[in-house]
């Protein structure tokens, strides 16, 4: 039941150089050093060397990363909520 309320989210990471996600439902910025993005348990920094984009579903929230991986970095669960909320008062 606590996994219904909450969302899924997974990742698996092979030899440091090849990502794959589930439940990612959104990403903010990405480029060859770093991508951020929101998984349905809160936000995910990865940041590298080389890091390419592969494969990338909407409809299933999956993501495949390629690319020198340094580190992986979860951040506030809530954190995309409260920053679009501040940006309806900013407008």
């Amino acid at each position: 039941m606590q996994e219904k309320e909450n969302g899924r989210h997974s990742l698996s990471l092979e030899n440091r150089s090849s990502l794959t996600l589930s439940g990612v439902t959104d990403i903010d910025s990405f480029d060859e050093s770093q991508i951020l993005l929101f998984t349905q348990l809160g936000e995910l920094l990865i940041k590298g060397k080389n890091l390419h984009i592969n494969e990338l579903s909407v409809e299933s929230g999956n993501l495949t990363v390629q690319g020198d991986i340094w580190l992986l970095s979860y951040g506030e669960k809530n954190r995309k909520a409260k920053a679009s909320i501040f940006k309806k008062m900013l407008r």
